[in-house]
């Protein structure tokens, strides 16, 4: 089943982070995991319309035109000296997707997505979106207790109102 849990979880969703569940909620036959052993890429591909029905930006490519560049620092006259990519934003560009697949706990590109998240420019969600199982790792969980531990410990404080993370 798809899972989802936001943090801080002294805080309830909002309408947008519904409505972003709801995407994958759509479409879970069709991406759930260990059944379909899809990439990201896949994974955003399927619920790309979805996604663009609420007013979100998906990434189309690995080019660079194609990606979705978000700006982190600007230099003279206000360009963007530095950018991070992410696989979706929404259109006011305070939320931040990315999907994740083999990588998200093995590589701890959780631990990345987070990182740059904080660093964009307006963002104020990170959306994780992550395999429930990969590899008889359980990737959602893994994430979860290290997610839940950052919020409860409070002594990391992050630039985000909040972290919403998904299992597919």
């Amino acid at each position: 089943m798809l899972r989802f849990q936001f943090f801080p979880r002294s805080q309830g969703i909002t309408k947008e982070i519904q409505n972003i569940i709801s995407c994958f909620d759509l479409e879970y036959q069709n991406i759930k995991s260990p059944e379909f052993n899809l990439s990201s890429n896949d994974v955003l591909e399927i619920v790309r319309p979805h996604l663009e029905k609420i007013n979100f930006t998906c990434e189309t490519g690995k080019t660079a035109a194609k990606k979705i560049s978000v700006p982190v620092l600007f230099g003279y006259d206000n360009k963007i000296d530095k950018s991070f990519n992410a696989d979706a934003v929404s259109s006011d560009g305070k939320i931040v997707i990315e999907i994740e697949a083999g990588r998200a706990t093995e590589n701890n590109q959780f631990l990345k997505d987070v990182f740059q998240a904080c660093m964009m420019f307006e963002v104020e969600y990170l959306v994780i979106v992550v395999r429930n199982v990969y590899r008889k790792h359980k990737d959602f969980e893994i994430i979860h207790t290290f997610l839940e531990t950052l919020y409860i410990s409070n002594r990391l404080h992050l630039p985000l109102k909040g972290i919403l993370l998904i299992g597919y």
